[in-house]
């Protein structure tokens, strides 16, 4: 048994309630196949969860999801198979197997299922239109979050980027450091502090594997619509160099790599340009000013080597990143849909708007390299979470990119994407064409908020009540804190959630004053200081402010994370599904990627729905 699997088991800490942590989506194999096996006396399995909308052919026979109920642990029935199909198998009778779900057997069972039939979509592909276009939909709530997504792109017709998430900052990028306790942190200055990398809980491989399980629960394969997994910002040089074998590893089944250039860019200084410049391959930087030319950029000599010098070892880098991709999936997958994946080059982290001479050196560098990018990401300004004011301004920065990306036949990434308004949305649809992708995560978590304000379960609002008490208790610590970036931000979070209220302005001369105020506040998820701080609710330990038991993987934190998965209704699961399938069917709409007709009857379709159960019903084809 792994480590991760025992630890979790040893706590009590289960998937039905706390899924995608480990790789495995079956952690007690022994009990699991007990139930089997009893059940093979008669031939009955009723003991256990049959999805049969998950349903599906190999070479060698028909497979389906089973699931036991009470605790989350999945496995394949396979009818027709071999006992040497997959690992660790068990004989049913006749010619019945069952597989664990487990990490190992799902990439078998990729190669299996993409050997058989390239063009399935029960894995996420790069494939169709997400070469050129798509919506990048952040899935920080994992199982919760899914069923919103495929119901959406099965009423739109529309493939998206439908698991998304930052590697290593919001997911944990190994399970094994994590149980070492060796996770690195990232900075929250707004807290004032450092939280650990990670922060909701999951890991790379867990998550992956979650997002493969929940389609097919609900028949999504059946649609035979391509989506995407992009395993978003990974970290490219800098601090983590010493780590990339991991990086690689976890990100297996991403199909879109967005390389976050900004790590190395950071530590990289140039002592003498002109050196630095000598030692690059002529050949190669004559093919790069070559194709900048063509891009209608022009650059004086010393303009260009200041630039390339600066990036060349990030460059350098990204290539060898890339390199570790492709060999990874060579190893692992024998098809060659099975291998293949997108690039995205991420230049939105770094200071400063992305200028066209940059952008344009940066695409032609990576084309000479060998490694094209499908999308990339400028910066442009854009802040998470609210509208650009200026749409003259915006519509000169992305006419100014498109007009380098289009002689490249590269897609743009709208980065901080949530929280824009139709206007702004369909600007980047108009001048691009459609060649985009925006990415959302943050808006989400927002939804999940809103979801459980309006649920009427009662447990939903307790829910709801506990986790906004919590990010205004952390908003007024930080008020009072004596670490001056921190008290500030603070206090703009809480100014603004008064505004909003129409609340009178408080003086933060006088603390009680200032935290009656504030206390007297009615819970509302468009307060700005539950939006900023309410993300680490999910693994904050005990639900404490406590800035020592945010972002903490010990059964106390997984105790909190729970409450979430375990402890939401049906009622606020489909408040939620519907809020997250609602934003979607805003940004295809605005931006032109799913006709308005095609909208209309998804928002009408979706308005209609009184329970959670016929909501999921409609994610797989009718006919099913």
């Amino acid at each position: 048994m792994s480590r991760i699997n025992e630890f979790l088991l040893t706590n009590d800490i289960r998937i039905k309630a706390n899924p995608c942590i480990s790789p495995d989506f079956c952690l007690d194999w022994p009990k699991l196949s007990g139930v089997l096996q009893a059940g093979a006396l008669n031939k009955d399995w009723s003991a256990l969860t049959t999805y049969e909308a998950s349903r599906f052919a190999l070479a060698s026979g028909q497979v389906v999801l089973m699931e036991c109920p009470a605790c989350g642990d999945c496995c394949w029935f396979v009818n027709g198979g071999k006992g040497d199909l997959l690992e660790d198998g068990v004989h049913l009778g006749g010619q019945r197997w069952a597989y664990p779900a487990t990490w190992r057997n799902l990439i078998a069972l990729k190669n299996l299922v993409q050997g058989y039939d390239p063009q399935s979509t029960i894995f996420p592909s790069a494939a169709g239109s997400l070469e050129r276009s798509s919506l990048g939909i952040g899935a920080r709530f994992t199982t919760l979050h899914w069923p919103g997504v495929d119901w959406s792109m099965a009423q739109l017709d529309l493939s998206l980027t439908a698991n998304q998430n930052s590697i290593p900052r919001e997911l944990v990028f190994d399970v094994e450091a994590m149980l070492d306790d060796k996770l690195d942190t990232c900075p929250f200055p707004f807290i004032g502090g450092d939280v650990p990398e990670g922060h909701q809980g999951q890991s790379v491989e867990g998550m992956s594997h979650g997002s493969v399980l929940a389609k097919l629960k609900h028949g999504f394969h059946l649609r035979r619509i391509p989506w995407g997994f992009n395993a978003d910002h990974q970290p490219i040089g800098g601090k983590f160099d010493a780590r990339e074998a991991a990086l690689v590893t976890g990100s297996l089944l991403a199909t879109y790599i967005t390389f976050d250039l900004s790590p190395e860019m950071t530590v990289t200084t140039v002592a003498d340009v002109n050196a630095a410049y000598a030692a690059i391959d002529s050949a190669l930087m004559t093919r790069v000013r070559s194709r900048v030319s063509e891009a209608g950029i022009s650059l004086d000599d010393a303009a260009f080597k200041e630039l390339i010098t600066t990036v060349w070892p990030a460059i350098q880098k990204m290539q060898r990143r890339d390199g570790l991709y492709a060999a990874a999936r060579a190893e692992a997958f024998t098809t060659d849909i099975g291998r293949a994946y997108f690039r995205e080059l991420s230049i939105d982290e770094l200071p400063g708007l992305t200028t066209p001479e940059t952008l344009a050196t940066m695409l032609a560098l990576c084309e000479a390299l060998d490694m094209p990018v499908q999308y990339v990401a400028p910066a442009f300004g854009f802040q998470k979470n609210f509208p650009f004011a200026d749409q003259v301004e915006l519509e000169r920065r992305i006419s100014s990119a498109w007009d380098v990306c289009k002689v490249f036949g590269v897609s743009i990434g709208f980065h901080s994407g949530s929280g824009k308004s139709a206007e702004n949305y369909r600007l980047c649809g108009q001048i691009t064409g459609g060649a985009l992708e925006i990415k959302t995560s943050g808006r989400y978590t927002y939804e999940m908020g809103v979801a459980l304000s309006r649920s009427a379960d009662a447990g939903d609002q307790k829910f709801w009540h506990d986790w906004y008490t919590f990010t205004r208790e952390l908003a007024l610590n930080s008020a009072f804190a004596s670490n001056e970036t921190e008290r500030d931000m603070a206090r703009a979070f809480i100014d603004h959630s008064l505004k909003t209220d129409g609340a009178a302005a408080v003086d933060y001369g006088d603390e009680t004053a200032t935290r009656a105020a504030v206390g007297a506040l009615a819970p509302n998820p468009d307060h700005m200081l539950w939006f900023e701080y309410n993300f680490l609710f999910v693994l904050a330990a005990d639900g404490s402010t406590n800035k020592a038991k945010l972002g903490d993987h010990s059964p106390a934190g997984y105790a909190q994370r729970a409450r979430f998965y375990g402890g939401i209704s049906d009622t606020g699961r489909l408040e939620f599904a519907k809020a997250v399938a609602r934003y979607i069917i805003f940004l295809a709409d605005t931006t032109g990627l799913a006709s308005a007709a095609t909208c209309q009857a998804a928002s009408t379709k979706l308005d209609a729905y009184n329970d959670y159960a016929s909501l999921l019903n409609d994610i797989a084809p009718s006919q099913s």
